[in-house]
């Protein structure tokens, strides 16, 4: 009976021992297709982080879509005048004066005269460098006409030494030169050498375009509405489109 019992003890202990080794088996098997699932679960988790990330970059283009939209309609300019013209200097004649007159732009940043010509400008050149601008417009032109007496070489000789001028004592700013405004009938009646206002403007562009200086053409912005009586100067609304049409052309 001893014996049977040791014996069946010996039986047990060897299936005993087969059940752990075969629940050993199980478990490295279950164990390496457990592996093998949590690889493809990482691919698709790899897929996922993917298509969300892409999808990230198409909503961030799409939001520089609108705000490019907005761009092309006007809105996203949240900036005054007076702000974007800040790092700017207006250097000109009477009807430049007109923007600080009409405070469309700062009175810091325009250093405008009546009655300024090309030969005077020497302490307006001097006011705008002390405010160190980056970008120096010139308006004037109308008032050479008459005095160069119709004499449109003369005119770009003596406008070529202001640019010059500029160029020495602010080197580092950018420059555009603003065309004459045509005159109105009633100015040429009273100034027929007004009538030569295009000629100028010809020879000014030609000019601009040896010494590489942007040239602001004016001629088509300009409306009957917007002129004064005598005129040449202009009235309190054409400043702001003048100003918005300086900004675009020098990309403030």
């Amino acid at each position: 009976m001893n014996r049977m019992t040791r014996k069946t003890k010996r039986n047990i202990l060897l299936c005993a021992s087969a059940v752990v080794i075969m629940i050993l088996i199980i478990l490295i098997v279950q164990g390496i297709r457990g592996l093998m699932n949590s690889s493809a679960d990482t691919s698709a988790g790899l897929d996922y982080i993917r298509q969300e990330e892409e999808g990230n970059v198409a909503e961030i283009e799409a939001k520089i879509s609108r705000l490019d939209a907005q761009s092309e309609g006007g809105e996203e300019v949240s900036r005054s005048l007076k702000e974007r013209f800040a790092g700017a200097a207006v250097i000109g004649d009477s009807v430049a004066q007109g923007f600080a007159e009409f405070n469309v732009l700062n009175s810091s940043n325009v250093t405008a005269q009546i009655g300024a010509h090309l030969t005077q400008l020497d302490d307006q050149i001097e006011s705008a460098k002390q405010i160190s601008p980056t970008v120096v417009f010139l308006s004037i032109g109308a008032n050479d006409v008459t005095s160069t007496n119709g004499d449109a070489g003369l005119f770009t000789d003596q406008y070529t030494e202001v640019l010059e001028e500029i160029r020495r004592e602010m080197p580092e700013a950018n420059v555009f030169v603003n065309s004459i405004f045509p005159a109105r009938q009633k100015a040429i009646d009273k100034e027929p050498l007004l009538e030569k206002i295009p000629e100028y403007n010809a020879a000014l562009k030609e000019l601009c375009d040896s010494m590489n200086i942007g040239f602001i053409d004016n001629t088509e912005l300009v409306r009957e509405e917007y002129y004064e009586q005598d005129g040449q100067h202009f009235k309190a609304e054409f400043y702001p489109i003048w100003a918005e049409h300086m900004a675009e052309v020098a990309a403030l």
